[in-house]
């Protein structure tokens, strides 16, 4: 008897129409799907969350931080479930059931598919953009504008790093989540034409409307189809650009915190006390987000300890990079009242119910630093060697088998030039790697590569880590190689799906694809029936 069919009747399932049941009447749900990005973006159902089974331990406590939640697991008939399953329950979760007939039961059940990415968000975002009209320029009209040097600034919602690598020319970078705090400073006229754009729609149409919502004067334009639009239109992306949002005034400051309070007050986003949030954390049947909605720069100088930092924009815009459990309690936390409360207005409308503010600060124990990874487990302790040790040892007769875990855009940057990609899922089944002799596992950090030894260490006892990971190879002066060839690829590089509205390399037809489908998205909605969103009139 197979194996998987012998196990599979002894792990609960639950039915596509029970966990629809859930969703729709609010209840704390975690619906998991444990491919690779890649082949999860062909295919799931709305509310799904993308938790490869290779990167449940790296991942899985900030996504799911109550052991209790129901978490129902799936993919498309790859065989990862029992593995998922008997991970998720041996880290201590108790409440894990597969969906019945996997990806194939919920169509078979009527259940929508969406394609793509944090859909929820792209599906909102045309949602808001039906309901409430926003604002919009075609790429042809702004092009016309900027040549006549009308009064105008052009405003990137994006993460400053997309901005950087391509941008609309004059554009400056002002990440979603700041719009409404900065714009009056940067646009100081009512008669300043106010463009925001970013790559597709999504955080051009929430940008757009967020200004509309927080009720700046002037007129306000979300740029159609971001820089896909542009490109299209036959038009040049700027590349390297740097223009960043300029210093906040005091008086600007407090109308956006006005404005953002009402907005708060309207969509039901509640504020709350440190005491209340003591009360949250120690509920053990909730599950609770605590996010810092501010910049990278802001959270690194000084942040709360505990909180994951989301910033503001992308937090709407990719919500389930941070949420791993539909109806969770969020609680957000800036240091002006402006940026939490316009994403808790934002996710309000995307159905959250449970949306907080914390602004009380005082006496609350803080940290410095960027983000600490956040462990589901102490690491094990596994044998180590040095970036001198090993390169010592690539030069014998024998030397060990380099496997580097880190995701396949990072090892293209750079890697060290023995070592293979391969996924953290297909270790133990790969033959190169069973048939080894000495394994030595590397990951940028070091840390992804401490959580996957242990596993590794059950098929081949001579496995050890790199200490410190591929940046302290670096840190000693030796050089890294960028590529990734197929000679050394053990797995294929299907953890990251290739986004047709990011890079500089993406055909027309690709773009214009993206285009159609996002144009779609309202009547998925319709036949989909569970998203509860509330866009505000």
């Amino acid at each position: 008897m197979n194996v998987v069919s012998f196990l599979r009747p002894s792990i609960k399932e639950t039915s596509p129409e029970e966990v629809r049941r859930l969703l729709q009447e609010g209840q704390e749900i975690a619906l998991l799907d444990v491919r690779e990005e890649a082949p999860f973006a062909s295919g799931h159902p709305l509310f799904a969350v993308n938790l490869p089974l290779g990167r449940i331990e790296e991942r899985v406590v900030a996504l799911l931080p109550r052991r209790t939640v129901p978490i129902i697991v799936y993919d498309n008939g790859e065989g990862r479930l029992i593995r998922a399953v008997t991970l998720l329950r041996q880290l201590g979760y108790t409440d894990v059931s597969t969906l019945e007939g996997d990806l194939q039961g919920w169509k078979n059940s009527g259940g929508e598919i969406f394609i793509d990415v944090n859909v929820p968000s792209k599906a909102f975002g045309e949602l808001v953009e039906h309901v409430r009209n926003t604002p919009s320029l075609p790429a042809e009209e702004l092009k016309a504008r900027l040549d006549r040097g009308d009064d105008l600034v052009i405003l990137d919602a994006r993460r400053f790093s997309e901005y950087n690598t391509m941008s609309i020319p004059q554009g400056r970078s002002v990440p979603g989540g700041e719009l409404a705090l900065r714009v009056r400073d940067i646009a100081p006229s009512p008669t300043t034409t106010v463009v925001v754009n970013c790559a597709g729609r999504t955080r051009s149409i929430i940008g757009t409307q967020s200004l509309v919502n927080a009720g700046i004067p002037n007129p306000v334009f979300a740029l159609r189809n971001g820089t896909i639009g542009w490109t299209l239109a036959g038009f040049a992306l700027d590349h390297g650009a740097d223009q960043r949002e300029i210093c906040l005034t005091p008086g600007n400051e407090q109308k956006a915190r006005s404005h953002a309070v009402d907005l708060a007050v309207r969509t039901g986003v509640r504020t709350i006390t440190p005491e209340e949030l003591l009360r949250f954390e120690n509920d053990p049947s909730r599950s609770l987000y605590k996010l810092d909605v501010r910049s990278p720069e802001e959270y690194q100088t000084e942040h709360l300890a505990g909180f994951h930092h989301a910033p503001g924009g992308q937090l709407v815009q990719a919500t389930d990079e941070w949420v791993g459990v539909r109806h969770g309690t969020l609680v957000l936390t800036d240091t002006d009242g402006v940026r939490a409360r316009m994403a808790g207005h934002w996710l309000r409308q995307l159905g959250w119910q449970e949306v907080y503010v914390l602004d009380d600060w005082f006496d609350l124990p803080r940290e410095t630093g960027p983000e600490p990874h956040r462990l589901v487990a102490p690491l094990s302790d596994v044998p180590t060697l040095s970036a001198d040790d090993l390169a010592v040892e690539l030069k014998t007769e024998t030397p060990p088998l380099v496997l580097d875990l880190a995701t396949s855009p990072v090892f293209r940057k750079g890697h060290i030039p023995e070592a293979f990609f391969i996924l953290p899922a297909d270790l133990v089944h790969n033959e190169r790697v069973v048939t080894a002799g000495a394994i030595v596992l590397t990951s940028p950090d070091g840390h992804v590569a401490h959580l996957v030894a242990p596993h590794l260490q059950n098929i081949n006892r001579n496995v050890r880590v790199l200490k410190g990971g591929t940046r302290a190879w670096e840190k000693t002066g030796r050089s890294l190689q960028a590529g990734l060839s197929d000679a050394e690829e053990l797995s294929a590089p299907v953890d990251v799906y290739k986004r047709p509205y990011e890079g500089t390399d993406n055909a027309r037809v690709a773009m214009q694809a993206y285009l159609d489908w996002e144009f779609g998205l309202i009547a998925q909605l319709e036949r989909d029936g569970t998203h509860g969103f509330n866009v505000l009139k």
